[in-house]
């Protein structure tokens, strides 16, 4: 079985577009468990332009299931999940001017900073990933640096077409099966939706994937349980 978590950030852009209480993402996070989301997953930016203090107060009271604090690796930010104390925190790249996470965390080129920050938060208790591309080099770096496992950017994948794909489908293969020899989770997220997700499900090392545009946008249709537990039935046909 692989787990589904569900990242609820765009609940909170469409709450934050207008300044007011609705939609909860904390509501929509309590029905994305129900409809079986193995864990919960947000996205505290330094700009909050979506998800906001309150929000992580409440999931980390509430969530039954796990929640996953998706975090740049800045002092105030590991100060504020030693604090809130999630499940799991992931590290991410972060800046003010892309309109979603734009490739993976360079653990290579701040490899001192990320050690001391995953030393601090596991030495509370949290599970640390790294969001990372398929590259061997940061794989082998997140190891050295001590992170319980990594998070592989799967957006070129979903962003290439045709042979393209593939070669890219191969990277993520070939990058989740290091990462697994090397003792770390392997996690896989960004851009996976309901006609792409099958190839990266299927990739046995891979043990949990986080999805968030498109459950949220099929949500806007359907409704969070329905959009949630259309995904679950992606998943478990290809794990069955």
């Amino acid at each position: 079985m692989i787990r589904l978590g569900v990242n609820v950030d765009h609940v909170a852009t469409l709450r934050q577009a207008r300044r007011v209480d609705v939609p909860d993402p904390v509501e929509a996070a309590l029905l994305a468990e129900g409809a079986g989301a193995a864990g919960i997953t947000v996205h505290l930016r330094e700009d909050r332009r979506h998800i906001q203090e309150r929000d992580v107060e409440l999931l980390r009271a509430r969530v039954k299931t796990k929640l996953n604090l998706e975090m740049a690796v800045t002092p105030a930010m590991v100060a504020y999940a030693e604090n809130a104390r999630p499940d799991d925190a992931c590290f991410v790249p972060e800046t003010r001017e892309e309109l979603t996470t734009e490739g993976g965390l360079d653990v290579v080129a701040h490899k001192a900073k990320v050690a001391a920050a995953v030393k601090r938060l596991q030495g509370n208790g949290i599970h640390v990933s790294l969001f990372i591309d398929a590259e061997k080099a940061q794989i082998e770096t997140a190891r050295e640096v001590g992170a319980h496992g990594i998070e592989i950017h799967t957006g070129t994948y979903c962003n290439a077409a045709g042979a393209a794909r593939e070669k890219e489908l191969q990277a993520v293969i070939a990058a989740a099966r290091l990462a697994r020899s090397l003792g770390l989770e392997v996690h896989g997220g960004h851009g996976l939706n309901y006609q792409n997700v099958s190839p990266i499900a299927h990739i046995p090392e891979i043990v949990e994937l986080n999805i968030g545009h498109s459950i949220i946008a099929r949500a806007v249709i359907a409704g969070i349980a329905q959009a949630v537990r259309e995904m679950k039935e992606i998943l478990d046909r290809v794990r069955a």
